[in-house]
């Protein structure tokens, strides 16, 4: 009796709609669970690394001494301009994925951040123009990228009840990349100190690697019919706006505050940070509580409501925008810190549940038809939102300009958070059950 030893056999590389059809109980009790939750393990790995690139600069300013010859309003331009150029290719890179694939296109937009890694870790050094450092973080903003695609393809895996939970922890692993790469900006801080910036960019060239590797290995490309979605009807959509302002809300506060609060607390509270390394102690411990929260906000809002979870969020926000401003008032930096660390957690966990209200609009005349205009709302309200990130940064650049402190900029959040929480009870909360 003789025994053939074979070799384990490779994930399916290409699914189709013939094969694939999430929404059937039987179909994903039996293997359709199985494949999405490996695509989804990778996908949230490529996007993690993604997400560290496109934050690079909100540790790398940290790095900036006196010897950059960059002022505070300076730096603050360099996290805006990533956050930017991140929101821009959000809409191409959502599309993308049914271009080529899924599992093509993490592998492509995988090793597209070798771009900005490689010219970063060339370039930054003492003396470099501030034109130079402007190119460099614009490049960072391929990270940004990745977020939409990597959510478009997600959402094509997943059944209509389970999208919540799915893009929520799509989403928040991906977000984990920001307190990652300020982890190890401290460690470098800590270690081989402000003087070595290119030590905390280098780290990442394996890291890229690994993720185009893997994603190629164990990712499948799921071909659906090629049904586009016209950007120009998704614009005229009522729910496409309110969508997109809900995501300025909740992502646009998450990333922005990411990429400034380091520089806020040096600014702000400048007694208490004699150096890069302490205000580094405190910056990733929000964007880390933040990202954990996105897939809880995901599952409430399968449970209890998308509207219902985001109202909630707002409330919340906007109590911490108010004891943010009540804090700078006080010059009290725990209740400082306190307060950002809430709107941390809420905007996470209110990121998660409105991925919930994406779906929310009735569907279109096939199946087909509402995936794509899903995956495009997606990439639309993913770009938009990102914008808020921006406009967070811009903020605080003109308060600390205009005053001296931030207090302009946390009056603004609050007013914001206000009227996105009205607006979510008026257009979706009320009407839940």
């Amino acid at each position: 009796m003789t025994t053939s030893l074979r070799p384990p056999a490779a994930p399916t590389r290409r699914l189709t709609a013939a094969t694939w059809n999430p929404e059937d109980p039987v179909f994903w009790a039996a293997t359709g669970a199985r494949t999405a939750r490996r695509n989804l393990v990778w996908s949230v790995f490529a996007e993690h690394i993604g997400f560290s690139v496109w934050s690079l600069w909100s540790v790398l300013v940290l790095f900036l001494g006196p010897e950059y010859g960059i002022d505070a309003a300076g730096k603050f331009l360099l996290t805006a301009l990533p956050t930017a150029v991140g929101a821009c290719l959000r809409i191409p890179y959502a599309s993308a994925v049914a271009v080529f694939g899924g599992r093509t296109w993490t592998v492509v937009s995988a090793l597209l951040l070798l771009v900005p890694v490689t010219v970063t870790a060339v370039l930054l050094e003492p003396g470099v123009s501030y034109g130079t450092l402007l190119l460099c973080a614009a490049l960072g903003g391929f990270g940004g990228g990745n977020f939409a695609s990597s959510m478009a393809n997600v959402n094509a895996f997943y059944p209509r009840h389970l999208k919540g939970w799915a893009l929520g922890v799509n989403a928040g692993g991906g977000n984990l990349g920001v307190p990652a790469v300020q982890l190890l900006g401290l460690a470098v801080l800590a270690t081989a100190g402000a003087a070595h910036p290119r030590v905390l960019v280098l780290l990442y060239v394996p890291l890229v690697a690994v993720a185009a590797l893997c994603a190629a290995l164990r990712m499948d490309d799921l071909r659906l019919p090629r049904v586009t979605f016209p950007l120009r009807t998704l614009v005229t959509r009522r729910h496409t706006w309110l969508v997109s302002l809900l995501y300025i809300g909740t992502f646009g506060s998450f990333i922005g505050f990411s990429f400034a609060f380091g520089q806020v607390l040096q600014v702000q509270f400048a007694g208490s940070f004699a150096t890069p390394v302490d205000a580094a102690y405190l910056t990733f411990a929000g964007p880390l509580l933040g990202s954990l929260a996105r897939p809880l906000g995901g599952r409430l809002a399968d449970r209890f409501g998308g509207g219902r979870v985001s109202l909630g969020a707002f409330a919340g926000m906007a109590g911490g925008a108010l004891l943010a401003l009540l804090a700078s008032r006080a010059h009290s930096l725990p209740l400082f810190v306190a307060a950002f660390t809430a709107l941390f957690v809420l905007s996470g966990a209110g990121n998660g549940s409105t991925y919930k209200l994406i779906p929310a609009a009735p569907p279109e005349r096939d199946a087909a038809t509402t995936r794509s205009r899903d995956n495009a709302l997606i990439g639309f309200a993913g770009a938009i939102g990102a914008f808020g990130g921006v406009l967070v940064n811009i903020a605080f650049r003109q308060s600390f300009l205009t005053a001296g402190e931030g207090d302009l900029a946390y009056g603004a959040f609050l007013a914001v958070y206000v009227v996105c929480g009205a607006v979510t009870w008026t257009a979706y909360a009320r009407g839940e059950r």
